[in-house]
């Protein structure tokens, strides 16, 4: 295995199972360390292959499956080309055809025996792994599980290099390759994560979709607009989601995710504090083949904090600007971002800042950076009832009559607020814990 490994050229990452695995074999058959110390390294790397097997529920041989996932997610100069060449024959390329004779080494590798490391060590490790029945068939991530299961089915039995970089090419051209290729929605890591500032939310809801979101069509009709226009490579604004609280501002954009993901949009969430991640965050997305809305939800800011003052060069009239595949859409209960006080509201004050209008204006230039501004407004009662209704058909538990659901809703928000599609949806939760 050493051997081989050796040669790689474009898939040569060596933070991987597989070059763990080579160098453990390497050292043991060099006599570097013994048949005890060599066994407990090889179950460690068993281990992580049963992990990666579990998160995305493969199943069969997983040493295979898991050559198959190292070569999906490993980003390089070649997988990254392919992946910005959309629909183009890149099989001429020299980088190409590196990448041809290490698949021709992959192949070997799916072939690998492993029987002469077992009977040496007395385990089995790997034929039991080589057809892997699970406990449970449920993934960590079902997006991912669907897209990588599919490909490994897609892949024929009679493989060789060639048409294995044909069924590779259409994959990146695909879905991209790496993390991107395989989530949706993403956070930052921050300070607790030294290798990758850029992690995947795997818990995101799927099912969301803006049909869901009883009224505020005209606010879901200017939403689809921009973005439609951003992922057709067209000029499109920042957007700003602001209006009363549980109206459904983070819905909508959760729900527009889900409606153009598989146009290449992907959404990464950024709090205000991790505004000085930005720019790293911008030179890490910028020249891949998606595009990003950078999403800061319940954003605003407080007199005594001036990350507001960076966001707003960002997005307008700093040396920085933001590429063409990077929007930013944030959601607020404030229609201004900043707080405001009474004093500002006069052109003069005996405090240090004597022309209080201008800190108005600075403060509400933030709000003038987002092109398009949707106001999300509380429902009337009798749009509040709709959206219960509306709800509650969905599922076939609740026998309720419209009119006893209306009466269900009035009394939910006597004591649980004011009418609003987050207490409707509180509403629809209470009725079906009763059943």
């Amino acid at each position: 295995m050493y051997d081989l490994v050796s040669k790689l050229v474009i898939f040569n990452n060596k933070d991987t199972i597989l070059y763990e695995l080579s160098d453990i074999i390497h050292d043991f058959h060099t006599a570097k360390i013994d048949k005890k110390t060599t066994t407990l390294k090889i179950n460690e790397q068993v281990n992580k292959i049963l992990k990666i097997a579990d998160y995305y529920s493969f199943t069969g041989n997983l040493w295979h499956d898991y050559l198959i996932y190292l070569l999906t997610s490993s980003e390089n100069i070649f997988t990254l080309m392919v992946e910005r060449r959309n629909n183009q024959d890149i099989s001429d390329f020299s980088i190409s055809k590196l990448a041809v004779e290490d698949l021709k080494i992959f192949i070997e590798l799916m072939d690998y025996d492993f029987s002469r490391l077992e009977d040496e060590l007395l385990i089995n490790s790997f034929t039991i792994i080589s057809n892997y029945t699970p406990l449970s068939y449920e993934p960590k991530n079902q997006h991912a599980s669907i897209i990588l299961n599919d490909f490994i089915e897609s892949i024929p039995t009679n493989l060789d290099e060639t048409i294995l970089f044909s069924h590779l090419c259409r994959f990146y051209q695909k879905f991209g390759v790496g993390k991107f290729a395989f989530n949706k929605a993403f956070k930052l890591s921050g300070e607790n994560n030294d290798n990758e500032l850029i992690i995947p939310i795997t818990s995101f809801n799927d099912s969301i979709m803006l049909d869901d979101l009883v009224g505020y069509e005209v606010q879901k009709q200017a939403l689809i607009r921009n973005t439609e226009a951003f992922i057709n490579s067209h000029k499109a604004n920042n957007v700003l989601l602001y209006g009363d609280a549980g109206t459904g501002k983070s819905s909508s954009i959760k729900a527009i995710l889900n409606r153009y993901y598989n146009r290449g949009l992907r959404i990464i969430e950024v709090y205000k504090h991790e505004t000085k991640y930005l720019s790293e965050l911008i030179s890490e997305i910028k020249d891949r083949n998606y595009f990003f809305i950078i999403y800061m939800d319940d954003l605003s800011f407080e007199e005594s904090e001036s990350e507001y003052k960076y966001l707003k060069a960002l997005i307008e009239g700093g040396l920085e600007v933001l590429p063409d595949n990077i929007l930013i859409y944030a959601t607020s209960n404030r229609r201004h971002l900043i707080k405001e006080t009474w004093n500002e509201r006069t052109d003069m004050s005996a405090s240090e800042d004597m022309y209080h209008s201008d800190t108005v204006r600075e403060k509400l230039s933030l709000v003038d950076r987002f092109g398009i501004s949707i106001g999300y407004y509380k429902p009337t009662f009798n749009e509040y009832v709709d959206i219960v209704i509306s709800l509650a058909r969905k599922f076939n538990s609740i026998k309720l009559s419209d009119d006893e659901l209306r009466d269900e809703a009035k009394k939910w928000i006597v004591n649980h607020g004011s009418p609003s599609g987050r207490t409707a949806e509180q509403l629809i939760y209470y009725l079906l814990g009763e059943d």
